[in-house]
């Protein structure tokens, strides 16, 4: 059985991130790989607060500080 260190998700290329008005849900396309094989796609599925806290959580170590953008509905 492979290792899930083996495996990773990136985002889907030319997929665009999608949100739900009615729920407030915001799906992000994934590419799943097993080292550097396709083996699928699938959407992360996030509350508005979930994909809020991501986004703040990943924007200090790409920018060097929090970035607030304005969160899709």
């Amino acid at each position: 059985m492979a290792s899930v260190a083996q495996w990773h998700a990136s985002p889907r290329r030319g997929a665009l991130v999608i949100t739900d008005s009615g729920t407030g849900e915001v799906h992000v396309p994934l590419s799943l790989f097993h080292l550097d094989q396709h083996q699928g796609d699938v959407d992360l599925v996030l509350s508005h607060t979930e994909a809020t806290e991501l986004q703040e959580f990943l924007s200090v170590p790409t920018a060097g500080r929090a970035i607030s953008v304005a969160a899709a509905r």
